[in-house]
């Protein structure tokens, strides 16, 4: 039996109704919350005492949406319109990686969430076996699904299919239950329908969530009309990809009538703020969706639209960003945007085990080092959370009770190694 003692310290817990902060003590057995209140825990003998004085504890961040192993193209290509940055600096690029280039991105990626408080991560990408297996290493939670892509002959679009099956049953529930998998569709525009409609029959054959990106530009969605002649949310419904559980990244252009029918169907959508304004993408209706009970969540998207993995900065920019576009400074509150990154987060990739400190929820927390300049005076600490810190100021990282991140180094990794195989990765895709 292992236990975690955290003693003296301060917990935003972010359990349904309690917006306050506690201050006491946390105790952790087999990777479980065992205790959490202002009393010393009764059951606490020959636990590790993590002393947390100076240190705010809250659940590790959820972040539904990336592509992790595209760390390697951090800044490659910036300023560009979607379409361009996609079809004649990323495609090609990624076109040239191999197995070792997807793992060095992968450790690179998972490194930087770690460092900044990400303790579960959702990720479509190709060769997924590298990033399952990079993630089991390391130690983090993962959602993982192969993306495929349809534009392409009836038996490559087979031979993909095949591939992402093959990969969610293999390493569904690997790492003790830490990673699960799902199907992905990359989107409706480059995937036909009848090839949707096959993702979407394996996903219900093996009882497993679907992901799409779905209306993260206009013209996408006019291409779609054109296309199709269905906005994307009509089209994705009439294949029934919403008859499965549903993440749509973006979502970024929707009606009145769309934001009804994904909440109708118990659609989850990853609000990717920075990168959709990166790519000029528009802006999402966050407090119309919020307002409707559509299920939200926050992702970064990939380092290449971002150009990092910071959450704690998307968690800003949901708070900020929606003031300013409603003219209305209550448009999403502090607490409600850190919800977002981590209990809201958690619900909309069906994770119910996590995303807040409560007794039998798994202990995926993060220690924050509040005794630094702009953390002072001892306001509200949800608000100097929401507004003042960042990724930097992570102390301490569990997830599943064990610890990955002491004193900001890696106790699973390897940065230093990590650092130069990202750059060497690199350098040999550009020649």
């Amino acid at each position: 039996m292992s236990k975690v003692w955290i003693k003296n310290g301060s917990f935003i817990t972010m359990a349904a109704g309690q917006e306050h902060v506690i201050n006491g003590h946390m105790l952790v057995v087999d990777g479980v919350i065992a205790y959490i209140g202002e009393q010393e825990p009764h059951n606490a003998e020959q636990a590790e005492i993590v002393e947390g004085k100076g240190l705010l504890f809250m659940p590790g961040l959820v972040n539904t949406h990336g592509h992790a192993a595209m760390t390697l193209l951090r800044g490659y290509s910036d300023d560009q319109t979607l379409q361009v940055w996609l079809q004649e600096k990323m495609w090609p690029m990624e076109a040239k990686y191999v197995d070792a280039d997807t793992r060095a991105g992968s450790d690179l990626a998972i490194a930087e969430m770690l460092l900044s408080g990400t303790t579960t991560f959702v990720d479509m990408y190709d060769r997924m076996d590298q990033v399952a297996q990079a993630s089991v290493d390391a130690g983090i939670r993962a959602f993982l699904t192969r993306g495929v892509i349809g534009l392409c002959p009836p038996d490559v679009q087979t031979a993909k299919l095949e591939e992402a099956v093959a990969f969610a049953k293999q390493w569904n529930g690997a790492g003790d239950g830490r990673v699960r998998t799902m199907l992905s569709p990359h989107a409706p525009y480059t995937c036909p329908p009848d090839y949707i409609e096959r993702i979407v029959a394996a996903a219900h054959e093996l009882d497993l969530p679907l992901h799409t990106h779905m209306s993260e530009t206009k013209a996408e969605v006019q291409q779609n009309v054109d296309d199709y002649g269905k906005r994307p949310v009509a089209h994705l419904d009439e294949l029934a990809f919403f008859s499965r559980p549903a993440l749509l990244a973006h979502a970024v252009h929707l009606t009145d009538e769309e934001i009804d029918l994904l909440a109708a169907r118990g659609a989850s959508i990853s609000h990717n703020p920075i990168s959709n304004l990166k790519l000029g993408s528009g802006v999402a209706r966050v407090p119309d969706l919020l307002a409707k009970g559509v299920k939200l969540s926050l992702g970064t998207d990939g380092v290449a639209s971002n150009n990092n993995l910071d959450l704690f900065q998307e968690i800003r920019a949901a708070a900020l960003l929606h003031k300013g576009v409603y003219g209305d400074p209550t448009a999403v509150p502090a607490y409600t945007a850190l919800q977002l990154g981590t209990s809201l987060g958690a619900q909309a990739i069906w994770h119910n085990h996590i995303g807040s400190l409560e007794v039998g929820k798994a202990a995926d927390f993060i220690a924050i080092n509040i005794d630094q300049p702009h953390f002072f005076p001892r306001t509200d600490l949800v608000s100097h959370i929401v507004y003042a810190a960042n990724g930097r100021d992570v102390q301490h990282v569990w997830v599943a009770g064990k610890q990955l991140v002491k004193n900001r180094e890696l106790l699973t990794l390897d940065e230093e190694k990590i650092r130069y195989e990202a750059q060497a990765a690199f350098e040999r895709l550009l020649k």
